[in-house]
């Protein structure tokens, strides 16, 4: 401000006060020698004054241009940390040098702030706060700090001293940052009872070792020549070596120690500079096949997932590909943490942390599955060529204890998903439309060689039994498995009739099981004919096995199961009937599925230890071949067990599905 000026209206001392009355300046001779000495000393306040004014506007105008051009430098500044350049500062590294500094951090998006500057009272000499800002992680609040910087004028520069600290509080010379991330644990897979299905088990973890390679763009050579050699989507696994760390070792697949590839695998990364296979242990299934097709796999993320996460997912990550591993992974994969190091550039001292952000391991999954019935399923598929499909289900509660798919399917879920024409045991269905028409167990139908259905030709399966033909009861119509005789009562069934019994048996309810599945499709038939067909199985009827389970488990419970594989994670609430099983419709269906073991085409179980067992064959017919090729099924029931059995080709229900679950029964009682 320029200098304060006060005018005092009072006299000076001694010069008399006030003049008197009737005294004039004029006739005295002082007043005129006081009013010149009064105008000077104006003239020279005003001089004062001027000359002042200037003074302290001039040094203003330099004060406030002092601190913009202090205020400039230091966005400079800004500018050059979040870029990573080296800032125009007094010792500032190389460009060279601060790539190195840097490296550590990948392509971490840093974001740097420039307050106000701060001068001293000659505005030659200050401070300016600098607020830094790195997006570690996209799903996780940013890693945030302030760092300081003394900045100094030399005439009309500015500028300061460089100090590791600008970059990140605690660095110290000759160290670089590096930004790890830090993996949760996956969460386990639990089986029946919350016994798990895996176990530690020995592995090599094959990748890349940055600390191995001589350059960043070795190690992208490196990385995609060892994505190219496991098989595995080369550009996400460039990206995660790239991204990562030069000390870290960035994995692309684990391998069982026991996996036949690993020899070849094991000469390849010995070509590779800075490839490598570490020996680990981890949770794994008992063999590579257990339940695959339904627990699914887990693997490095592909560019699809990555994009999708909106950052909760990173480029190497690993995540579910498949199966119940995919439709859990948000609870199964946990989140991942960060941790922040300074790192000798010379490599001679052990990193030290700056930050960290812990990662939070996955939950368990808790499944229904039960290893033993899982695994005897598998080993009665071993040997089935054609697709094929095995799944077993404890009617009280409707745990799925099995959902095995054989090799024929070549990874794909038959058990689950795979939907086909059902067949005859299908008239587990039919029956129970029937018995609600009227129709009892001793009911005489007519069970006939052949007959016609609006122009189509309909006939029992090849070696039918001539015993069990003309007018029979019901009970012997449907053990022996005779097509024409449930055919011919197709008119007792009104309108939605079989969708109605289907729905009461379980068939045609939502599934719930946790994982992608389907059960069956029961259309109303838009045709005599089409009623015909459907009546045994046929038409436009489909099923899953794991739908044909179903329908025995509900027959086994006296209610409609609805199967569920995955107790944790969102399951949805089972549907209901509109017109549930009655416990003497329920009795019924297991006296006539029991009497296909005593008296008709599954005679063959009639020993099978472990109580009694109550059976329907299946056979369907498909393509366009003459004769037509058939699909082969089975269904069964054993006390607190119901089994279907599916092959995709094969002569007959009896003769193909029928061993493969006789010896899962007889395994099981082992």
């Amino acid at each position: 401000m320029p200098p304060s000026i006060v005018f005092d209206s009072r006299p000076p001392s001694g010069d008399g006060g006030p003049m008197r009355r009737g005294e004039d300046e004029t006739t005295t001779g002082r007043g005129h020698g006081r009013r010149r000495r009064g105008m000077a000393v104006v003239v020279v306040l005003a001089l004062v004054l001027a000359v002042g004014t200037g003074w302290w506007w001039q040094d203003r105008r330099s004060s406030a241009a002092a601190v913009g051009a202090a205020q400039e430098h230091a966005e400079q500044v800004a500018q050059d940390l979040a870029a990573g350049r080296p800032p125009s500062l007094d010792g500032a590294p190389s460009e060279g040098k601060m790539g190195e500094v840097l490296e550590g951090m990948g392509e971490i998006a840093h974001t740097v702030t420039a307050g106000e500057v701060s001068l001293d009272d000659d505005a030659r000499r200050g401070t300016v706060t600098f607020e830094h800002a790195w997006r570690i992680h996209e799903d996780k609040q940013p890693w945030t700090y302030e760092t300081t910087l003394a900045v100094r004028r030399d005439g009309e520069r500015w500028s300061g001293t460089w100090e590791p600290g600008l970059l990140a509080p605690d660095l110290e010379a000759g160290e670089g940052l590096q930004a790890r991330r830090l993996s949760a644990e996956r969460g386990e897979v639990l089986g029946d009872g919350g016994r798990a299905l895996v176990a530690d088990r020995a592995v090599v973890r094959v990748g890349v070792d940055r600390s191995q390679t001589s350059s960043l763009g070795q190690a992208r050579r490196s990385a995609r020549e060892v994505a190219e050699l496991v098989d595995v989507e080369v550009g996400p696994f460039v990206d995660a070596v790239e991204a990562a760390g030069p000390q870290a070792f960035v994995e692309a697949i684990v391998l069982r120690a026991q996996a036949p590839e690993l020899d070849e695998v094991s000469r390849g990364i010995a070509e590779i500079p800075g490839a490598r296979g570490v020996e680990d242990t981890m949770p794994l299934a008992p063999t590579s096949t257990f339940a695959r097709a339904v627990l699914g796999s887990v693997g490095p993320a592909t560019a699809e997932q990555v994009e999708g996460s909106k950052g909760a997912i990173r480029a190497g990550d690993v995540v579910g590909t498949s199966g119940l591993q995919l439709a859990q992974d948000d609870r199964l994969r946990g989140t991942a943490g960060y941790v922040v190091e300074a790192v000798d550039l010379e490599g001679s001292a052990k990193p030290r942390e700056l930050r960290s952000v812990p990662a939070v391991d996955g939950r368990s999954v808790r499944t229904t599955l039960s290893r033993t019935h899982q695994e005897q399923a598998e080993a009665v598929l071993e040997d089935v060529a054609p697709e094929s499909a095995v799944v077993a289900i404890r009617p009280s509660d409707g745990h799925v204890l099995a959902a095995a798919s054989g090799p024929g399917s070549e990874g794909t879920s038959t058990a689950t998903l795979g939907q086909y024409a059902p067949g005859s045991t299908f008239k587990t269905v039919t029956a129970l439309a029937l018995l609600r028409s009227g129709i009892t167990p001793q009911t005489r139908v007519p069970c006939t060689t052949t007959t016609t259905v609006e122009g189509r030709s309909f006939t029992n399966y090849d070696d039918y039994p001539s015993s069990a033909t003309g007018d029979v009861p019901f009970a012997t119509a449907f053990a022996s498995s005779c097509n024409t005789a449930l055919i011919s009562q197709r008119d007792r069934l009104g309108d939605g009739a079989l969708d109605e019994a289907a729905e009461a048996l379980g068939l045609t309810l939502d599934p719930s099981l946790g994982v992608p599945a389907e059960l069956g499709d029961v259309p109303d038939p838009k045709a005599d004919v089409d009623l015909a067909a459907a009546t045994i199985g046929q038409g436009t009827v489909l099923s899953t096995p794991m739908g044909m389970a179903t329908v025995a488990a509900s027959v086994a419970k006296g209610a409609a199961v609805s199967p569920v594989l995955v107790l944790d994670g969102g399951s949805r609430r089972p549907a209901s009937p509109a017109r549930p099983l009655t416990a003497a419709e329920s009795e019924q269906l297991r006296s006539l599925m029991r009497g296909v073991v005593t008296d008709g085409s599954a005679r063959f179980l009639a020993d099978v230890p472990g109580g009694p067992v109550g059976a329907k064959t299946g056979t369907a017919e498909y393509g366009t071949d003459e004769p037509p090729r058939t699909h082969a099924w089975m269904i069964g029931t054993q006390g607190d067990l119901a089994v279907a059995v599916f092959v995709a080709d094969g002569p007959g229900g009896a003769s193909t599905a029928g061993p493969v679950l006789e010896d899962y029964l007889r395994r099981l009682q082992r």
